[in-house]
């Protein structure tokens, strides 16, 4: 398991809401479409935000799945699930 990177004050960002990142994130997508449509835009940003979500809460917890499940409101079998489509370990 990784570990999280050792962090000083000054690598933070300011205390944002995370909706304001995803937004952020979301409207630069946007952007470099252009006048491209994308399609099944809602599966394809719970991918891309599942995925990190897993790995940071691992982390966070050490490795411990019924910590990690605890702190994600799941049960330990979805975890495990979801843990085994992402690759996680």
């Amino acid at each position: 398991m990784n570990q999280l990177p050792s962090e000083s004050p000054d690598d933070l960002l300011p205390a944002t809401p995370l909706r304001h990142h995803v937004y952020e994130a979301l409207r630069i997508y946007f952007h470099n479409l252009g006048d491209q449509q994308p399609s099944n835009l809602y599966d394809l940003v719970l991918r891309e935000m599942e995925a990190p979500l897993l790995e940071i809460v691992m982390l966070r917890t050490e490795g411990n799945r019924t910590k990690a499940a605890e702190l994600l409101g799941i049960n330990r079998g979805t975890l495990r699930k979801k843990l085994r489509q992402y690759n996680i370990d």
